[in-house]
């Protein structure tokens, strides 16, 4: 029999899935960035690693201020963000080299959105063959790459961002 090792889960297993706060909001202590998965942080947008992503290289795109809908963004606001997804893709591009990207925002608990309250895009790059049968039969994702690692390869490009 083969084992399938993902010992980063256990950190999601026994997390307190109640926890108060918002993963999105950063205030004004603009620190501990690498902890909490963050790659970039303007005045108007972050971009921070999927804890928990589909595929290598998951990002999440936010606005910095807390907003649950689209309309609740200024038209400055609207253009940061989506200029900073359009940074997001090119960074994907260059680094990972994917075959396809999905970038979409779920809007609302009915639509998929895991955190309902601040709107977020997600940027998930995509490879021919990247699903198997391990969702389907196991309901289990194989992430080839640890994320503390892609971390560091996506980091440098952030910063220059």
């Amino acid at each position: 029999m083969s084992v399938l090792w993902a010992p980063w889960r256990m950190e999601y297993i026994l997390s307190d899935k109640d926890k108060k706060g918002c993963i999105f909001c950063i205030g004004d202590d603009r620190t501990g960035y690498e902890e909490r998965l963050i790659l970039y942080a303007g005045p108007m947008s972050i971009v921070m690693m999927n804890r928990f992503p589909y595929n290598n290289g998951h990002l999440l795109v936010a606005p910095v201020r807390h907003t649950h809908d689209l309309g609740g963004l200024s038209s400055e606001e609207s253009l940061d963000l989506i200029l900073t997804v359009r940074k997001a893709v090119e960074i994907l591009r260059e680094e990972m080299s994917p075959e396809g990207l999905n970038v979409g925002l779920n809007l609302g608990k009915a639509a998929g959105a895991g955190v309902e309250d601040h709107i977020h895009f997600h940027v998930v790059p995509r490879w021919n063959g990247d699903t198997n049968f391990m969702t389907v039969a196991g309901e289990v994702r194989v992430i080839p790459e640890h994320i503390r690692e892609t971390y560091k390869k996506l980091k440098p490009y952030f910063e220059k961002f």
